[in-house]
């Protein structure tokens, strides 16, 4: 099983006066921009994804929408509470399990339950440090879930290499 852990896009700042709740905070026009250059690069990855689940704060699905609707992949959207920022890897992995049977699955989610989750399915329980940059994707391949044994990453893209597939991909 492949499972792809990508961070929301860039949203309004946390201490926006406006906002009166973090759930409730939007994708800015910049992160929309981005996240949409990110999804035509990821488009052009030609992954069969078999879900893609999110976060259902705000930013996380707004991200994860882009990416369905650039996928076409609108049906297999689903928000899932375990990918909330303040859940754990452990509540994270154990809401995966009813997912065993995907072979292609892309999770939409927050810093740092995702570097810790990457860190984890890694075998390396809380103790690499990776920066997740808004807009990053990574895979891991891992040999089921839960995990018997540590996954393998096979890539890191940054949200620049992403937009930068994406633009290649416009242009072709």
């Amino acid at each position: 099983m492949n499972l792809y852990l990508m961070r929301h896009g860039i949203a309004v700042a946390a201490d926006d006066p406006t906002m009166t709740h973090d759930s409730e905070r939007p994708l800015t026009g910049k992160g929309v921009r981005r996240m949409r250059r990110a999804a035509r690069g990821l488009r052009r990855l030609e992954i069969p994804f078999d879900g893609i689940l999110t976060s259902p704060v705000l930013r996380a699905r707004q991200s994860a929408e882009i990416v369905a609707t650039a996928l076409g992949l609108e049906s297999r959207l689903e928000a899932v509470s375990s990918l909330a920022p303040e859940s754990t890897v452990e509540l994270l992995l154990s809401g995966l399990a009813r997912y065993h049977d995907r072979e292609q699955l892309l999770m939409v989610g927050h810093e740092p339950l995702l570097s810790k989750t990457i860190s984890s399915l890694l075998g390396a329980g809380h103790g690499l440090e990776i920066d997740l940059r808004k807009g990053s994707l990574c895979q891991i391949e891992i040999d089921g879930l839960p995990p018997s044994s540590p996954g393998i990453l096979h890539w890191l893209l940054t949200p620049k290499q992403l937009r930068l597939l994406g633009t290649r991909a416009a242009k072709d």
